[in-house]
């Protein structure tokens, strides 16, 4: 781990924090390595219901840090596709890895790579004065960490292409009616507005959010026919569960009272 992410597991929540607000949470590659480090504890940790991202100070995460990518302007193509493949793109890959509820709380800006971390996330939950922008073309770069396969599945490809082709920012609410979070509320209530969320989603039956994941997220590739009998096989698997049948007495005792 590295003191600018750090991840503490309690109450069955992952957290894990961006801890670089001097420099709006731009990601070096040791955060890369750390969060990458924490998905995959995340993943088989027992102690682990929910993970919950967020960003210290008044940014979520401004992408990758400019400064630093002065420092590769002279690598070749092949040194640029392996930075990119075998570091920073393993967190969409260990997300993907990752059956468990994942909700990012966004204050200020997502930009970039940053934008694109928080859309990998399960959901989104946004401060009112949080900003969102997919910024690559305005430094001539293309969106590398996962942003060109998950922000057209949100919002669509043209709304989508328009945020790439520009890299402007969009505010909130307008993220919200392009379904691009879930939620916005008032800066000062967004971190007890998704602590809340991510306990609330922590005492569900932990079969259940597992299997509901993997049934939405394997779902996007399949055929109906496939999905049917995938959707049908995790019902198998539920309903022998204790959670359920303990669920099913507890509703016919309070219809019985």
């Amino acid at each position: 781990m590295t003191q600018h992410l750090i991840y503490t597991v309690s109450d069955g929540i992952g957290r894990i924090e961006l801890n670089r607000p001097e420099r709006k949470n731009a990601f070096t590659f040791d955060m890369i390595d750390a969060w990458a480090e924490a998905y995959a504890d995340a993943r088989t940790n027992p102690d682990v219901k929910v993970v919950l991202v967020s960003g210290r100070g008044d940014a979520f995460c401004s992408g990758g840090d400019i400064i630093e990518m002065q420092d590769r302007l002279d690598q070749t193509p092949e040194q640029r596709k392996a930075e990119l493949y075998e570091r920073i793109e393993r967190i969409p890959l260990a997300l993907e890895d990752l059956d468990k509820p994942v909700i990012a709380s966004v204050n200020g800006a997502a930009a970039g790579a940053g934008l694109d971390l928080a859309l990998m996330c399960d959901l989104r939950i946004a401060a009112a004065s949080a900003t969102f922008a997919e910024t690559y073309v305005n430094v001539g770069l293309v969106p590398g960490a996962g942003g060109a396969h998950f922000l057209p599945r949100l919002v669509g490809t043209a709304k989508a292409l328009e945020m790439f082709f520009t890299g402007e920012f969009i505010d909130a609410e307008e993220a919200l009616r392009i379904g691009l979070v879930n939620r916005v509320v008032e800066d000062d209530a967004l971190a007890e507005s998704t602590e809340a969320l991510a306990q609330k989603i922590a005492r569900a039956p932990m079969q259940s959010l597992r299997m509901i994941k993997r049934a939405v997220v394997g779902g996007m590739r399949n055929d109906l026919r496939t999905n049917l009998d995938m959707i049908s096989s995790h019902y198998a698997v539920v309903t022998a569960g204790e959670d359920h049948k303990a669920a099913v007495r507890r509703f016919i005792g309070k219809r019985g009272k």
